[in-house]
């Protein structure tokens, strides 16, 4: 390895063991090389980096979506998600706890993050499901599951950062995310199902059926989600909005659906507003670092460095696939995520790319690769949110989500066999 190489390892190590911010490490680390390998102004460079990167046209997207999201969570979404669902899932093999999957899907569909997703569905389905006498395994671990679909379905922040840091086009990857996730979703319910058949003492007794006219009335629960999803994404699709105009869009319609059901209160409006400068600054101070190491890491020509490396060991494309998912369910265990991401991402994406694969794919199995650090201990977001609603060990819910956990996994082979699945629909956009 080559002594730069060697000191942006070591510091990674060193700063994120330390407890150390990802955002200032991700700076300090680049601060550092450069100053000791290039002879330069260290400092006007970070300062223009920091301007241009921080004033990005896509990012103005970044707090309207978050914006969104925190809006939803404080209106009655979930207790209509739960009304509008149950009636068409009880006589399914595994009953209500497909509430969980369907319910999780759709919040996604509007919100844009997978903690918000998991907390807001859970809040109403846990409590209803575990009274009803469901398998608590069963009920946790597919909420768990779930849950991570808020990253892969769009609106994405994740691929929001991606689009930013990758410079691809971030509605191709809004597009790209919507089989992929009801791909995903069908096999969460699949397994669901095929745990209620294989274990019918997971789920309580068959209740009555609900006659069709009152299911039919229960589908208006539905309406204001399917609005919004109408509203957000078929402006997106059919060319009606940009990404940021369609942002907006949903900061709107989220307001609508918070007035009309009486839920918008000025406390609850200033704490929205508090959430997504929190959730921005957090995003922002990450990215910016990204960034920043990612242009000083090209200075240094360390990413054609690795490149040729790992290169010259002369791996299979679907073997570097492979050994890339490994990477990230390890680096999932100690980072999470979004971090992960942009930390990696300038020597992973040329890696993808010099072997066949399609930038836009690349995102979407690196999003499916967080998502598994989601439900992964210690550092799972979605774990921590589960724990509060449950009192239950991290490490107890983990091994709930485990089988969800696979079947991610399993899904990486697939798109990798079958990358159409995740190409098809940017590819129609663009001819």
């Amino acid at each position: 390895m080559t002594a730069p190489l060697v000191l942006v390892l070591g510091m990674l190590f060193v700063t994120l063991a330390g407890g150390i911010w990802v955002g200032i490490s991700l700076m300090s680390i680049g601060i550092v090389a450069l100053a000791a390998f290039r002879d330069m102004r260290v400092d006007r460079f970070l300062a223009g980096d920091i301007w241009s990167s921080s004033t990005a046209v896509e990012l103005i997207t970044l707090p309207l979506f978050i914006l969104m999201g925190e809006l939803l969570f404080h209106t009655r979404l979930s207790e209509n998600l739960f009304r509008g669902l149950s009636p068409w899932t009880r006589r399914l093999p595994g009953r209500l706890v497909h509430v969980n999957v369907m319910g999780c899907a759709l919040f996604a569909a509007v919100s844009g993050s997978s903690a918000a997703t998991t907390a807001t569905v859970g809040r109403i389905t846990l409590q209803e499901l575990l009274s009803r006498g469901y398998d608590r395994r069963l009920a946790v671990g597919s909420l768990a599951g779930a849950g991570t679909l808020g990253f892969l379905i769009p609106p994405s922040i994740p691929m929001i950062v991606y689009g930013v840091v990758a410079d691809v086009s971030i509605l191709e990857l809004f597009m790209a995310g919507v089989l992929p996730g009801i791909v995903l979703a069908a096999m969460f319910m699949g397994w669901i199902a095929f745990k209620a058949w294989r274990e019918p003492s997971l789920v309580p007794p068959m209740e009555p059926a609900i006659p069709r006219a009152e299911a039919l009335k229960a589908l208006a629960n539905l309406v204001p989600i399917v609005f919004l999803i109408c509203f957000v994404m078929g402006s997106l699709y059919f060319g009606f909005a940009s990404i940021t105009e369609a942002a907006a869009i949903g900061v709107l319609g989220a307001l609508l659906v918070a007035v009309g059901q009486r839920t918008l209160t000025l406390r609850g409006l200033w704490q929205a507003l508090l959430g997504t400068v929190r959730t921005c600054s957090m995003i922002g101070l990450i990215l910016v670092g990204a960034l920043f190491l990612s242009k000083a890491m090209a200075r240094l020509g360390l990413p054609a460095d690795v490149a040729n490396a790992i290169q010259a060991l002369g791996l299979h494309p679907y073997m570097l696939i492979l050994v890339l998912l490994l990477f990230y369910l390890a680096l999932g265990c100690v980072l999470d995520g979004l971090s992960a991401i942009v930390m990696t991402l300038p020597v992973t994406l040329p890696l993808a790319v010099a072997a066949g694969f399609d930038p836009i794919w690349y995102g979407v199995f690196l999003i499916i690769t967080i998502e598994m650090a989601q439900i992964t201990p210690p550092v799972g977001f979605n774990l921590f949110v589960i724990q509060g609603l449950t009192r239950e060990g991290i490490f107890r819910i983990a091994a709930y989500a485990w089988p969800f956990c696979v079947i991610m996994m399993i899904f990486t082979g697939l798109i990798t066999l079958v990358p159409d699945l995740v190409t098809i629909l940017p590819h129609s956009l663009r001819g």
